[in-house]
Formats: C-alpha cells, sequence, structure tokens
C-alpha cells in the first residue's frame, strides 16, 4: 500500500479500534474538513505562461485553527496533501498542540524557477489560497519552501490585510519576527526522542545510525547523534548514499554539502543506492525523506533494532507488519518528527505576544514537550499491549475525538 492516504485510513481503524473510538467519530477523521485545489496561472521569465496546480487541506480543527506545511513538489497530489494534514492533525494532538491538521503546496520543481519566479509563484499561492491567518490557518515551511518563501508569504499576506501580523505564517525569518530554532526544530526534536528511546531499548553510545535523507532533518538529528557519540555510517540525498562502516565526520560532512551541494563523492565513503541503504545492518534507522519507503518488499531485509520515523510515513501498513513480526521498535513519525510542529506553535504564541525566547528556551520548551509525549506514548503503549504507532494514535484521536463531542460535531 503505497497510497499515503489509505496508509494514514488504516492507522486510523487500527488506532481507533484500540481506542474504542465511536464510530461516527471514525467517520468524519476519514475526510478532510476542506479541501482547496486551483490553479495558479504565470508568465515565466521568458515570456512563456505556465499553469500550477496547487492545494490546501484543512484536516480537522476541533483543537484549534489549522496550521503548517507548504511542499513545493513536482509530484505533488491531493492524496499526499490529505494524508499529510491528517499526519498533522494527530502530531499537534499528541504533543498537546491546540491546533489542527493543515497542509498544501503546489505541483513544481523549485529548481527548476529563477528566483524571481520562485518569490511571484510563492506570493500568487497566498493571494489565492482562500482562509488564511493567525486565527484560521497558518502555513509553514515544508519540502521545497525555507524560511526565504516564508517571508514572501508574511509579507504578502500582509500587503492584503493593510496590516502586520506575525503569526499569520510560520518558519520565517527571525528578523521578520519569526522565532529561532525553526528550520532545526524537526531534526533537534527527533534527536530528543531518539535519546529516551535507545535508553528504554539500551543502546548505548558508540552504536551505528543509518540516516536515508541528508537533508534539514536527517543532517541535523545526524550531527547531535554524532556528537552524543552514535557512528554514523551511511547517509543518503537525492543523489544517492555513501558509506562508512568506520563512521562519518557529519560535521565535516555538512560543509562538503554545504560546499557542493550534495553529498555525492564524499572522500572516504563508498557508494550505496537509497534503497540498499535502507537494509544496511545498523542498530539505529533513520527514514528522513518521503513517505512509503519501507515496504512489504524490502521489509524482510531491514537489519536494524530501532526505526525512527524522521519522515512523514516513510512504513506501509504491510511493511511495518512485519517489521512487528521481527520485533524491530518503530517510534513513529507523530511522535518523532513533530519538533517543527511544536516549535511552530511557540512561533505564533511568540507574534501573537511580541515576545521573543532565545534559542535556549526554544530547545528547553521544545525538549520537555515532545518528551512528555513519547513518555505518554510508551505508556499508553503498555497500558494497551500495542504498538508505539497505535498507542501515539490512540492518544492523539482521543483528545481529537473529546473536542469534536464538546463541539457537538458527534
Amino acid at each position: 500500500m503505497s497510497n499515503p492516504f489509505q496508509t494514514a485510513l488504516s492507522t486510523l481503524k487500527a488506532a481507533s479500534e484500540v481506542a474504542g473510538l465511536e464510530p461516527n467519530v471514525v467517520k468524519m477523521l476519514s475526510q478532510p474538513k476542506r479541501i482547496f485545489e486551483f490553479t495558479i496561472p504565470m508568465k515565466m521569465d521568458n515570456g512563456d505562461l505556465e499553469i500550477f496546480t496547487a492545494y490546501r487541506v484543512h484536516y480537522n480543527d476541533a483543537l484549534g485553527q489549522t496550521k503548517n506545511g507548504i511542499r513545493f513538489v513536482p509530484n505533488l497530489d491531493l492524496d499526499t496533501v490529505k494524508a499529510l494534514g491528517f499526519w498533522m492533525t494527530v502530531k499537534h494532538a499528541v504533543s498537546g498542540i491546540p491546533a489542527g491538521g493543515g497542509k498544501g503546496g503546489i505541483r513544481v520543481d523549485p529548481k527548476k524557477l529563477s528566483e524571481g519566479e520562485l518569490e511571484r509563484l510563492t506570493r500568487s499561492y497566498i493571494r489565492k489560497l482562500p482562509m488564511k491567518g493567525a486565527w484560521v490557518d497558518i502555513p509553514g515551511a515544508d519540502i521545497g519552501t525555507s524560511a526565504k518563501t516564508q517571508g514572501w508569504m508574511l509579507d504578502e499576506y500582509e500587503e492584503i490585510m493593510g496590516f502586520h501580523s506575525p503569526a499569520a505564517i510560520n518558519d520565517k525569518p527571525a528578523e521578520l519576527n519569526g522565532t529561532v530554532g525553526s528550520m532545526e526544530a524537526t531534526g533537534t526534536g527527533a534527536f530528543f526522542v531518539t535519546m529516551e528511546a535507545v535508553k528504554d531499548l539500551s543502546i548505548p553510545k558508540g552504536s551505528t545510525v543509518v540516516i536515508q535523507g541528508f537533508g534539514n532533518v536527517g543532517r541535523i538529528a545526524g550531527r547531535l547523534l554524532h556528537q552524543e557519540g552514535y557512528v554514523v555510517i551511511a547517509v543518503s540525498d537525492i543523489s544517492g548514499g555513501i558509506y562508512n562502516p568506520q563512521g562519518l565526520d557529519v560535521e565535516k560532512l555538512e560543509a562538503y554539502v554545504d560546499e557542493t551541494g550534495s553529498i555525492k563523492d564524499f572522500p572516504g565513503t563508498t557508494v550505496v543506492s537509497n534503497e540498499a541503504l535502507l537494509q544496511l545492518e545498523c542498530d539505529i534507522l533513520m527514514p528522513s525523506a518521503v513517505q512509503s519507503v519501507i515496504t512489504e518488499q524490502n521489509a524482510h531485509n531491514i537489519k536494524t533494532k530501532l526505526i525512527m520515523e524522521c519522515a512523514n510515513g516513510p512504513t506501509t501498513p504491510a511493511g511495518e507488519a512485519i517489521l512487528e513480526k521481527r520485533g524491530i521498535i518503530i517510534v513513529p513519525d507523530v511522535l518523532t518528527n513533530s519538533g517543527s510542529a511544536i516549535v511552530c506553535s511557540f512561533e505564533r504564541t511568540q507574534g501573537l505576544t511580541d515576545t521573543y525566547w532565545d534559542i535556549e528556551t526554544v530547545n528547553s520548551k521544545l525538549k520537555e514537550r515532545i518528551v512528555k509525549a513519547y513518555k505518554e506514548t510508551t505508556t499508553t503503549a503498555k497500558d494497551k499491549n500495542t504498538s508505539l504507532r497505535n498507542a501515539a494514535w490512540v492518544n492523539g484521536l482521543t483528545k481529537v475525538a473529546k473536542a469534536m463531542k464538546a463541539r457537538g460535531w458527534v
């Protein structure tokens, strides 16, 4: 099952049975509250007209305004956006964030755009987005977007509204009243959760780590694990993977990537494909790229003790069933990669109160929130004799269900 929305619905079904949710709650959570699909016609630098397809999904807003994730990728489709919106809904609830789940983006390869084209497209997206604002729906960064694009979004929104509203857009630069630590939050949060998981599983320092995806998330988590004494033996990006069984110097690799734009040909390594990288023997495996990379086709060949899902939906239900039978522990995406969602909540709070925190405060509050969510998840898993994924979803769905019932929706 590679359709990400079907993966999300499969998890909903399994977790709702463990939680004992009412059928009407499950029925309502099986589809988004709102779906926006629209086109953005744009004249390119060479004078040609291109028409881009754009999306935004408000999956559920029982707990509060929807927010986060704008993705600019060439293969974006509605089912992916729906799944991401659902995962964000659960992620917010798991982490105790008073917000609903929103996700969106444009079907485009941003690498093929000039900076001027990217800015015009980004501003057009915000102009055409039907519902937005600090109390309604707050776009954040995701794959293909950045602090720069979020700054353009904020400026366009404020031009439309005629007043300043820093809380209306997440992941913007600190100079525009964003929060420090925003772009590092997912990787930092994943590190905090990993440190709790390795304690529970008695995985010592010096153990090996494989990271699929050396982007914003993978490189931060890898750097922090490397500094903590864990041995990162392989990483990959869009160009493929690199491997050294003795370990990589992650900080030198980061400098190399900053200089060359890729991990390709990093000295002292051998080439490994993204597919083969997932099957390397290691103690901790961190899929940190895209969804549906661990499936029934390769789950039998995964050789690790612990999978930390730094990407959204990297494991399909069929793949997970195989891994569970083999005793491999999975700490799910809605917990592991919730750091960005948590810090985005902090960003909104800071913007609304005009009070801004330093990086030590942000990371301290992030650690407190995400570790609490991890411990609540492990407690539920033990109490209900279920997987960590089901446990996280049970905790999140129960909060959403109570809010829906209090509102009279079900």
